[in-house]
């Protein structure tokens, strides 16, 4: 009783400061978000008297978990999240491509393409990508560690902190608040309480390794540990500002010039490669042997891509300042730097697609397989491609143009897209007993309708991005340029609208999968036929007569 009467005394504590600030905030924009706090205050402090067991504290009896059982009740809520928030990134990316191919479509001041993008990209990833960081590290650190989470209610505020977050990000976004930062928008307040959020999440991973019944750490575990750690790092450094106000939604960063450039790129290109990348790859070492029913290809493998993985990552950052007053040197090291990240991640590759040894007979009737094979593949693509762009002379070329957007994207969408719909399509079924999952076909209708818009997503930036860049350096014989920036512009628009229609193939699949999630969970089962059957002809099945004279 005393927990519970300590819980609701700090909700209430933050209700009464945020309706405090919301009453003597400096800015409207401020105050809406407050009063955002506030609700979420109020909603948190209602759960925390009703959810008490009054009866068990006035016999003085004290209920216990069932420690036989996974505590999977944070996991269902992230794939739920993950399914919701994964929607909503994806249908803004295409609202975005729609509007760079018609202008028109900019609704002033709230929805245009300035506010709407960085809700799409914090949408996608960190909404998308976190909810299934959070709900697949918790999943599997418990069955690798055969035992329940550290810290259950510490594990409840992580989940429900985190959506608070996204949603005070999200809606700051839409009315304007931001420091300008790629990847890194929120403000210093939200950075403050993602702060809170993040070390908890720590706490409760850490927690869960330490009283593991298995005695070794498998390599998964390793991976989300260097993302949690690196991305609080990354995050404590690039965020460091200094507010304008305590009651105002602006801050100065503490970096500045060349030097917050650095900073910037430093954590950017590292959110990429521990948010996007290591935690990612946990995911693939955990689900894909599970999916193949094989072991690792090699495990000492998979600790050589780690240590190599982590170590060379972190210096890559200058590669996206080539040619600015970042100094030479400095700029060499992250070209270097990322050319070497080449072998580890496809050491990783290859780990990943030499572990279907003796199971690619699968790949025919297993489209969750499928999903996870062609999302290593899209892996390996990308990180093939991302060392190639850092080199200066291919980057005086690519920087700056829709390549970079082609990249950027293959990688999303292709590697963490595609891994993550795996993965929700494995742990559905198990999480809330469930025969199977609804529609086996359906996995495959959103495979083929999401591979096929990345293709098309993919391939009109590239050939938009190389188009720009020839444009660009384009010199007449009188010395100057032949093209004007709006000749670029108009040359792109046929790729624009490719975009978007792939955008919207990718979402379509989203749709089959947030349909055939749904149903799973409320416990429906589509009558269809198996997904591979072999062709049999029964009047042929006999054995062959010679025919009389």
């Amino acid at each position: 009783m005393s927990t519970t009467l300590a819980r609701a005394g700090i909700w209430l504590a933050v209700l009464l400061v945020a309706i405090m600030a919301t009453a003597a905030a400096r800015d409207a924009a401020f105050a809406i978000q407050m009063a955002t706090v506030a609700v979420a205050a109020v909603v948190a402090l209602a759960y925390s008297l009703r959810s008490a067991d009054y009866l068990a504290a006035r016999n003085g009896t004290v209920t216990v978990a069932d420690q036989s059982r996974y505590d999977d009740d944070p996991i269902r809520w992230g794939v739920i999240a993950t399914v919701f928030w994964g929607m909503a990134g994806f249908l803004v990316g295409l609202i975005i491509a729609l509007q760079l191919a018609w202008p028109l479509l900019n609704v002033q001041p709230y929805l245009n393409f300035g506010r709407l993008r960085p809700l799409h990209t914090s949408a996608v990833i960190f909404a998308f990508g976190g909810n299934a960081l959070l709900a697949s590290s918790f999943y599997v650190v418990q069955r690798t560690c055969r035992a329940r989470l550290a810290f259950p209610g510490l594990a409840r505020f992580v989940f429900w902190g985190y959506q608070l977050f996204i949603i005070l990000a999200g809606t700051g976004y839409l009315l304007g608040i931001t420091q300008g930062k790629e990847y890194a928008e929120p403000e210093w307040y939200v950075d403050l309480w993602l702060t809170v959020v993040w070390v908890a999440y720590l706490a409760v991973f850490v927690g869960t390794v330490v009283k593991r019944s298995e005695p070794h750490i498998y390599v998964a575990n390793w991976f989300y540990l260097s993302f949690i750690l690196t991305v609080a790092m990354l995050h404590l450094v690039n965020n460091l500002a200094i507010p304008i106000s305590l009651l105002g939604s602006r801050s100065i960063s503490f970096f500045g010039g060349v030097q917050g450039a650095l900073v910037q790129w430093w954590y950017g290109h590292n959110a990429v490669g521990f948010f996007l990348t290591a935690g990612f790859l946990a995911m693939m070492y955990y689900f894909v042997p599970k999916q193949a029913e094989r072991p690792v290809y090699s495990y000492r493998l998979s600790i050589i891509h780690f240590w190599a993985l982590i170590f060379l990552y972190i210096w890559a950052g200058p590669h996206h300042l080539h040619y600015t007053a970042l100094p030479d040197w400095a700029q060499t090291l992250g070209m270097v730097f990322s050319v070497m990240l080449w072998m580890p991640s496809w050491g990783g590759m290859i780990n990943g697609l030499m572990t279907l040894n003796g199971a690619w007979d699968k790949l025919r009737t297993d489209p969750i397989l499928r999903l996870f094979v062609t999302s290593i593949a899209f892996y390996g693509m990308s990180t093939f491609e991302g060392p190639m762009m850092s080199i200066k002379s291919v980057n005086s070329l690519s920087h700056y143009t829709d390549w970079t957007i082609g990249h950027v994207h293959s990688g999303a969408l292709g590697w963490n897209g595609m891994v993550t719909f795996g993965m929700l399509y494995y742990v559905t079924p198990r999480l809330w007993g469930r025969e199977r999952l609804y529609s086996l076909r359906m996995v495959n209708w959103h495979f083929w309708t999401a591979t096929i818009g990345i293709v098309f997503y993919a391939a009109s930036m590239w050939v938009a991005g190389v188009t720009q860049g020839l444009m660009w350096r384009e010199y007449g014989a009188d010395g100057y340029l032949v093209n004007s920036f709006a000749d670029t512009v108009a040359a792109l628009h046929p790729m624009y609208i490719l975009r978007a229609f792939g955008g919207l193939l990718y979402l379509t699949g989203a749709v089959f999968m947030t349909i055939n999630i749904w149903r799973t969970i409320l416990g429906h089962q589509r009558d269809e036929a198996p997904m591979y059957t072999p062709a049999y002809e029964p009047a042929r099945d006999h054995p062959l007569v010679a025919t009389a004279a």
